[in-house]
């Protein structure tokens, strides 16, 4: 099972409150079949109408591995599609103000950590990123920080998930590979799941 203790690298900051699922990947693109190539598509819009300004086309943010948002991102529909382009385009973590309840669902369930923040603590971030983008940012489950330069913040996350996180039990199809053995156990006592002696 995968553990998520700590994530580094390189950080991205995109401003702004209420950035809803619509704007992270727009509706056209939920037709797709597979979440494969989502990552270029993401904020598609957004970028569009910035004209190659928006911190996902600046050069300085390529290869980025840190999201950091500000109020209530990720609100709007409860579409996995979002957490999954940001995570195709490159994104291992998220700090944030604060996350759309859905939408943090969605990343816990993908192993993506999303941790919270005071807006002024995310802002000093955002500012730093912006001053030094080349840098890396650390985000420790353990410790509960962030850490940036010669500098740290504290963030928050709710026990149980940082718990599924550390201890790798958010990765569901990582726990049916490793109780493989007593899963066909289980389900060699079912009747109904023993199709030979249903039929008998």
């Amino acid at each position: 099972m995968s553990q998520v203790q700590s994530v580094s690298g390189r950080a991205v900051p995109l401003v702004g409150n209420d950035i809803d699922t619509d704007r992270i990947i727009p509706a056209r693109f939920l037709k797709c079949v597979t979440f494969d190539g989502l990552g270029s598509h993401a904020f598609e819009d957004d970028r569009a109408q910035t004209g190659g300004s928006h911190p996902f086309d600046q050069a300085q943010y390529q290869g980025a591995e840190v999201l950091v948002v500000n109020r209530n991102f990720g609100c709007g529909s409860s579409r996995e599609h979002a957490p999954q382009a940001i995570s195709k385009w490159g994104i291992r973590a998220l700090v944030g103000e604060s996350f759309a309840e859905i939408f943090f669902g969605n990343c816990v369930a993908m192993g993506i950590p999303c941790v919270t923040a005071a807006p002024g603590d995310v802002q000093t971030l955002q500012n730093w990123i912006a001053a030094n983008p080349q840098s890396s940012v650390t985000v420790d489950l353990e410790t509960m920080q962030v850490c940036f330069g010669e500098s740290s913040i504290p963030v928050q996350m709710g026990e149980g998930s940082r718990q599924m996180f550390t201890s790798g039990t958010w990765d569901a199809c990582g726990q049916l590979v490793a109780q493989a053995t007593a899963i066909r156990e289980t389900a060699a006592q079912l009747p109904y799941v023993n199709w030979s002696q249903a039929v008998s």
